[in-house]
């Protein structure tokens, strides 16, 4: 049987205040066509030192998914205790209590089990917790993120700012990974382990994509039943809606604050772009690698940090006619800013025919610098 696109793994155990496993199995069945999850496997690892609790789970589990179950989409696994290192007496790291080291690095491990048994199931692996939202479509918005990366040499592409929580694998790093998280089991917790494994991959910058896909639904930690309000503002329930952003060049006639170049504004690395001493006639360009039909255009400006950094007077323009100096020879304008942030649609029938080019012109001098967090391109098929 050939591998699938996608596995969806997570660790369960027993929480002492609320119980969010069923919630979201169904969450990732239900917002997946039926053709996504022909392409999908979900392995859940029911981790508790208590075997009547992984048993009722799992019956509990049998009987609500058991469609998914007969057609291999969902599969339940557990490692034995005796499998396990030891729990007791181990370093305390950062101060942490002897209770908090025990939990955090048994995590380490169960997550080690899973990773090692879902390395053959599919292409890549998407790494969850047991108390998400997903995004309608998610795997489909995956796919779309993947095609954006290709050729590059990623460890780990993000989709969501939280802990564990929506991180893909090549299913090919698996048992790398696995053994990394048994070698440092006693060291730290899981997320900052994942973050040491994708540097030793040689990948240095966070890539994560906006929206996110997943969203945190737990109220109680599974650690103590701590209340854990953790969630992502940049979750969207609907992950079709996830921009284009073909393979373009960036360039600018402002001079550019210290590493934020043109590219963090466009790309799915972390950060943005700052300019400094925007005037009259400062253009900020994005040239595609192909002509693309540009359906609809989003831009915002400014941030928390610095709110007066904004694109006060502006227009977004889109260009055809390229020559050979990477710019366009003829502009269109097509909407204008409004306290930093311009959002366009429909723009297939202001300018038919391809986009070679879309500019944001400043059209009036600024004392502030001005910081361009996110530029979204939606485009249409069809030149």
């Amino acid at each position: 049987m050939p591998p699938e696109f996608l596995a969806v793994g997570m660790a369960s155990v027993q929480r002492p205040r609320g119980f969010y496993l069923l919630a979201t199995l169904q969450s990732l069945f239900s917002q997946s066509t039926e053709e996504e999850l022909q392409e999908m496997v979900v392995v859940v690892h029911l981790a508790d030192t208590d075997p009547g609790w992984n048993v009722r789970v799992a019956a509990a589990i049998t009987q609500k998914f058991a469609r998914h179950i007969l057609l291999g989409q969902l599969l339940l696994i557990h490692a034995p205790p005796e499998f396990y290192p030891t729990l007791e007496g181990l370093k305390r790291n950062f101060n942490d209590a002897e209770e908090r080291v025990r939990f955090r690095s048994k995590q380490n491990v169960d997550y080690a089990f899973l990773l090692a048994f879902a390395a053959n199931l599919s292409s890549y692996y998407l790494m969850i917790e047991d108390d998400v939202w997903s995004a309608k479509s998610f795997l489909t918005a995956i796919r779309k993120a993947l095609a954006s990366q290709e050729g590059s040499n990623w460890a780990t592409l993000e989709f969501s700012k939280l802990g564990y929580i929506g991180k893909l694998y090549h299913s090919s790093d698996l048992p790398r990974l696995a053994h990394f998280l048994l070698l440092f089991y006693q060291e730290m917790p899981c997320d900052w382990l994942l973050v040491h494994f994708r540097q030793l991959l040689t990948q240095k910058d966070v890539i994560r994509f906006k929206p996110s896909l997943f969203q945190h639904m737990g109220l109680y930690s599974s650690f103590q039943g701590t209340v854990n309000r953790l969630e992502d503002e940049d979750f969207q329930a609907n992950a079709l809606d996830v921009p284009d952003n073909p393979p373009a060049s960036l360039y600018t006639s402002m001079s550019i604050f210290e590493n934020y170049e043109p590219l963090k504004a466009y790309s799915s690395a972390q950060g943005y772009f700052w300019g400094k001493d925007p005037a009259a006639g400062s253009t900020f360009s994005i040239v595609f690698q192909q002509p693309a039909r540009v359906s609809r255009v989003r831009v915002r400006t400014g941030s928390v940090e610095r709110p007066g950094d904004f694109l006060h007077a502006g227009l977004l323009e889109l260009g055809q006619h390229r020559d050979r100096r990477q710019d366009c020879s003829s502009y269109v304008p097509v909407g204008s800013f409004k306290k930093g942030t311009l959002e366009q649609q429909g723009l297939e029938r202001v300018l038919p025919g391809p986009v070679e080019c879309v500019r944001i012109r400043v059209t009036q001098d600024q004392s502030e610098w001005l910081i361009i967090q996110s530029i979204d391109i939606w485009t249409t098929a069809g030149i």
